[in-house]
């Protein structure tokens, strides 16, 4: 069974953060220039949370908070984290009963990497394009 760890070989661990002091004009700014949806939100030394575009859409532009508002305003608390012995239909599943698109990655009480859906999705989708050419070249070597 696939477990998360195959997504992090071909990801890789690079974790963005942003504390929770700063603005959400800066969050956005910063997920922008990387092109990325959310960023791990630390108070202190501590992961406090995650700030995600839809957070900013339903807490800032929703409810009328100004850019200048702190991150931690805004951010979701608690993280829902997996594994990377999380198999990847758990995974899935659980992003996609949570309505989440981005999980973080802990490792001995470490985030080692966020994985989004997107992540998932092509992952599940190598691995059936390669189980179709195994069973293609099966069934024309007969």
């Amino acid at each position: 069974m696939n477990q998360v760890s195959e997504i992090l070989g071909d990801k890789g661990r690079d974790v963005l953060k942003i504390d929770a002091d700063a603005s959400v004009l800066e969050a956005v700014r910063q997920m922008v220039e990387a092109n990325i949806g959310s960023l791990l939100v630390t108070d202190g030394d501590e992961i406090a949370g995650i700030v995600t575009e839809r957070d900013y859409l339903r807490r800032v532009t929703l409810e009328g908070r100004t850019e200048d508002s702190p991150v931690r305003e805004i951010m979701t608390s608690p993280l829902i984290v997996v594994t990377p012995e999380t198999p990847i239909d758990e995974c899935m599943a659980l992003m996609t009963d949570r309505r989440i698109r981005h999980v973080p990655v802990v490792d001995g009480g470490e985030v080692v990497c966020l994985v989004s859906i997107g992540d998932v999705v092509k992952f599940k989708s190598k691995q059936q394009s390669f189980e179709i050419q195994y069973l293609t070249d099966y069934i024309t070597a007969s």
